[in-house]
């Protein structure tokens, strides 16, 4: 895992919290993904959580209102019950008997109008907050810097904006108020027994200290468990990612019956840890009700007892019984509630750090606060003795000092990890840099508002990125308001028209995942496109022809003699033909730069580029020539 700048460690993963840039919170996420349950009550969590809550403050009370008259009319059934039996045995009468049934079916249907509205009320309230925070988080993490991603887990970002979010929710709504439900419950049963009679109320509640101390281990028990069953899950869903998007290399080698033998043992791991949390959970409601009949065998005892002592009479004693006996079978229900919910409100809290955690991340490229707009740019870019590293302490570009005038191509070649390709995602300010300064048209690059700076960038990199969608799309991507018009003079510049027009649907044709129903040659024609019709001034060709063939790149370096045309363009290649044309060529050694001229004169001069030309160039024989001289 690499790490950032300031000696922590980098992301979220290894080592203990630190701060972040803005000093923004950094912790750990394998801790919090997998290693630890949050606090059932985080006082600082839910005062943050407020603000999520706030925009449906009226819903909320109403759905608070709504669970407390259910609790009330459900739990005051059976008190009704037993009185109006000790009430009718002692004197029956039919307009008695018809007022019980009037009461009860009255608090049935108040108890089953208020549940609905609560219900309708919580899943509203639910699903507009998942819709605010994946927005929110959607619109943050398209903010985030490029070195945010470099050093986190793509699975480990989605999992907080899918599944932590829903949890989230979850504790926001069903989730407290279930508990306040419960807990509510629970004190109402004890003012309807301690109404009825105190001491068989006392009696009742007996068991509790039993409860609580089979609870309390089973609590100790069921956080290990659940953690473990937390890492199983993880790893087999790492497993089968890692081996689906690597299905190529694995069938290549012939990895499949070793891969299925360790996806076996995760599996099995994960089967293991199912079955000891699900024999923790058998045992919680066998117990409920071992210790519900226990409470119920007590009170009809002492209700025996009172009775053959005449200090409780018949009439009465039949009432007590049924309502003591449906309270004590409504009381353990919210207790086994609270303590199976117990953990999933840890999980929930844990869940919610972990979204915060990610809201909290202050990008590390952020706009001055005078930031100055650039509707138009002459593409002047002046690299003023700059410092970059990715690490501490390990710098990739050292004193590089270029200027380039607006219109010039400037090649970039150089051995693996000269700093090629940092000098081009500095341009963009896809990174910060560590020492001295970058202008555009003589403006300092942090004092450029950096919407306006990319609007008239484009970047075509070695491997396109295609998004799903059709062709007319993808090329569209960069700028929205281009016609159809647009979209096809942009396709023939390149001649990717050839191609496109040849497909059945032709502009319409519905893209794959990442473009895969394509050839490699043929997303990068529509990456060029794309890369057109922004109309940029400023142009990044890191590799761009990297990955194509010879005939494809004739028709690609055609299109580019159109392209560069005006455009201050900087260009990673190792290909000759896409090289020799350049103003200047840039030659690249540890993060300096070393040489610097046109092909012939470096080739005069007799350094590392001519070195480079004929180890790795001249490899290209003949073809390569060719194609250079097409484009003279």
């Amino acid at each position: 895992m690499a790490y950032w700048g300031g000696g922590g460690p980098s992301g979220w993963s290894g080592g203990g919290p630190g701060e972040g840039p803005g000093g923004a919170r950094r912790g750990r996420t394998d801790g919090w993904d997998y290693d630890e349950l949050g606090k059932v009550y985080d006082p600082a969590l839910f005062r943050r959580l407020v603000p999520f809550m706030a925009p449906f403050k009226g819903r909320a009370i109403m759905a608070v209102i709504a669970m407390a008259i259910y609790s009330a009319t459900s739990y005051a059934q059976p008190y009704v019950i037993g009185r109006g039996i000790e009430h009718l045995r002692s004197n029956p009468n039919t307009a008695d008997l018809a007022v019980v049934g009037y009461s009860l079916v009255g608090l049935a249907v108040v108890s089953w109008l208020t549940q609905w509205w609560q219900r309708l009320m919580t899943g509203y309230i639910g699903h507009h907050m998942l819709l605010d925070l994946r927005n929110r988080l959607f619109n943050h993490l398209q903010k985030l810097s490029l070195r945010f991603y470099d050093n986190q887990e793509v699975g480990r970002v989605m999992s907080r904006v899918t599944s932590d979010v829903v949890v989230l929710q979850e504790l926001l709504t069903t989730g407290l108020l279930n508990v306040l439900a419960d807990f509510l419950g629970l004190g109402l049963i004890v003012f309807f027994l301690v109404a009825l009679d105190w001491q068989l109320a006392l009696v009742s509640m007996s068991v509790i200290p039993v409860m609580l101390v089979f609870m309390w281990w089973w609590q100790r028990r069921a956080a290990s468990t659940f953690i473990r069953v937390r890492q199983a899950i993880a790893l087999v869903n790492s497993n089968i990612n890692e081996n689906v998007s690597g299905v190529r290399v694995v069938q290549s080698l012939g990895r499949e019956g070793k891969n299925l033998e360790e996806f076996e043992r995760l599996n099995r791991m994960n089967l293991s840890s199912n079955l000891d949390a699900s024999k923790l959970q058998a045992a919680v409601m066998p117990m409920v009700e071992l210790l519900s009949t226990v409470a119920t065998v007590l009170v009809l005892l002492v209700i025996g007892v009172r009775l053959a002592s005449g200090s409780l009479s018949a009439d009465s004693a039949l009432g007590f019984a049924v309502a003591f006996t449906l309270y004590i079978q409504r009381f353990f229900n919210p207790v086994r509630d609270i303590v199976l919910q117990y953990t999933q409100l840890q999980r929930a809290t844990a869940g919610a750090h972990r979204v915060f955690e990610l809201l909290d991340w202050v990008p590390e490229i952020q706009d001055a606060p005078d930031a100055v707009v650039m509707p138009d740019i002459r593409g002047r870019v002046d690299f003023n003795h700059v410092d970059f590293s990715y690490i501490e302490g390990v710098p990739v570009l050292r004193d590089f000092d270029l200027h380039v005038q607006p219109g010039e191509t400037i090649a970039l070649v150089g051995h693996t990890g000269a700093g090629k390709t940092s000098v081009t995602a500095l341009i963009n300010r896809s990174y910060e840099i560590t020492g001295g300064s970058i202008e555009i048209d003589g403006v300092d690059l942090r004092q450029i508002e950096r919407a306006s700076l990319t609007r008239r960038m484009s970047v075509v990199l070695q491997e396109p990125y295609l998004f799903s969608g059709t062709i007319a799309d993808n090329i569209r991507y960069g700028r929205l308001d281009a016609t159809d018009d647009d979209v096809h003079r942009a396709a023939e510049a390149v001649g990717a028209n050839v191609f496109i027009e040849r497909l059945p649907l032709s502009y319409a044709t519905e893209l794959h995942e990442r473009g895969q129903n394509l050839s490699v040659g043929q997303r990068q024609l529509i990456a060029f496109a794309r890369a057109i019709i922004a109309e940029p001034r400023i142009l990044i060709l890191d590799e761009a022809t990297a990955n194509v063939d010879t005939q494809t790149e004739r028709v690609i370096q055609r299109a580019l003699q159109v392209l560069l045309r005006g455009r201050t363009s900087f260009v990673i290649a190792h290909r000759l033909s896409t090289i020799r044309d350049a103003t200047r060529i840039v030659v690249m050694e540890a993060g300096h730069i070393a040489e610097i001229g046109s092909h012939e004169e470096l080739m005069r001069h007799g350094g590392i580029y001519a070195d480079l030309y004929r180890m790795t160039y001249s490899r290209q024989g003949e073809g390569a020539i060719a194609v250079a001289g097409d484009g003279s």
